[in-house]
């Protein structure tokens, strides 16, 4: 978020980790999240073929090895932001588009990083700047990035973008970006955003933002037990969650990262809408989200908890949950559908028109309220007496 309205941050604390000696240990280093999210029986069924993820980030490097030729780059709305001359860093982009799309290299594609859905396009939208980069102080305080969000997110839909991955966090509402929500909902794009990382204090925590925007999936991330991570979010708006604690990733310049965030974990969850959009090209994002909703696992005791939603998420369980909605459609009849280019309301709401004036009971009713008021003031009356003569009796005695 911008002026006024506190400061974007990535949702993902990254943890610089050397490049591995062997190409083939990051590979074994996504183990557990192949695992947790049963990709190899998902990837039966799909793994993203034709659908284009689009990734509002801090900017995705195109010419890594496990991205190359995935990658399309978009509009860049904070150009100018850092000094003449200073590229993109594209750290924590670059790595949530490898968990969503990334496709390994050599043989097979058995080396680096592997995506969830890796035959997924990315389209890089760059929204924001690294916390490191020279121009974060300029582009959270000067007006001209104020709507960098809300522009990425129009952006990425009229460039025929599938998902939105948000992978940020903010602290208060922006009326542009509600706007552009809507839009891009009513296009059928499904978007996923992280739920935050301020939820180690305890209890629940203040609403973040785009996440907790009516219609976008607010994702929380789960341990290495798939219990709520420590530093997740809490709060009503979480959808679901995924790993997102010792998580594997690409970086620029061909080099690897492990960290830990609700962003990781949004990248993971915006890959599984992507085999479900693959699949099933036509499903709108109500359905989408049901379909991640009730096939999750690890579910808490009662259904819901505002730590991880209604569970963790399972490609393979989502993708079969799909199946069983495809069939069915959730769309407004026409004229019953809200213009997303306008806000909710039509200004000040004017005189309440009565449609029926049922004298009779007006009547009966203000009489017994009536009676009630006379009854109340007399009950009054009657304390206020018994009292002075108590307190007349006391000052007797006393006497």
């Amino acid at each position: 978020m911008l002026r006024g309205a506190g400061v974007v941050v990535l949702a993902g604390a990254l943890l610089f980790d050397a490049p591995p000696a062997v190409a083939d240990d990051v590979r074994r280093g996504q183990e557990s999240v192949i695992e947790a999210l049963d990709l190899r029986t998902a990837w039966r069924t799909s793994k993203g073929a034709g659908v284009v993820v689009a990734v509002l980030d801090s900017g995705v490097d195109p010419g890594h090895r496990d991205l190359v030729g995935s990658v399309t780059v978009g509009k860049d709305f904070v150009e100018g932001a850092n000094p003449p001359g200073v590229p993109p860093m594209r750290l924590h982009g670059t790595y949530m588009a490898s968990l969503i799309a990334g496709h390994g290299h050599g043989p097979d594609g058995r080396f680096g990083v592997i995506g969830v859905a890796p035959e997924a396009g990315v389209l890089s939208v760059r929204v924001i700047l690294e916390d490191e980069e020279p121009g974060f102080g300029t582009f959270n305080t000067d007006q001209r990035f104020e709507n960098s969000v809300a522009g990425g997110i129009r952006h990425a839909v009229d460039q025929g973008a599938d998902v939105i991955n948000l992978s940020i966090s903010k602290d208060l509402p922006n009326r542009q970006e509600r706007a552009a929500i809507r839009y891009a909902i009513s296009k059928g794009v499904v978007l996923v955003a992280a739920a935050g990382n301020q939820g180690a204090d305890g209890g629940t925590v203040p609403y973040s933002y785009p996440a907790s925007f009516t219609g976008v999936v607010s994702v929380g991330a789960a341990d290495a037990k798939l219990r709520r991570a420590s530093f997740s979010k809490r709060n009503a708006s979480v959808v679901v969650a995924a790993p997102g604690v010792d998580i594997m990733g690409a970086g620029p310049d061909g080099g690897y990262w492990v960290g830990k965030g609700t962003s990781q974990a949004t990248a993971l969850v915006s890959g599984v809408v992507a085999l479900i959009k693959a699949k099933y090209p036509g499903m709108s994002p109500p359905l989408v989200v049901q379909a991640l909703a009730e096939s999750a696992t690890d579910r808490p005791p009662h259904g819901y908890d505002i730590g991880t939603g209604f569970g963790v998420v399972n490609a393979a369980k989502a993708l079969a949950a799909a199946g069983r909605l495809a069939r069915h459609t959730v769309t407004a009849a026409a004229g019953q559908a809200h213009d997303p280019a306008t806000p909710l309301g039509g200004g000040p709401i004017g005189p309440v028109k009565v449609v029926h004036r049922d004298d009779e009971h007006v009547m009966v009713y203000g009489s017994i309220a009536a009676v009630l008021v006379a009854g109340a003031l007399g009950a009054l009356a009657v304390i206020f007496a018994l009292v002075r003569r108590v307190r007349r009796a006391h000052n007797c005695q006393d006497a």
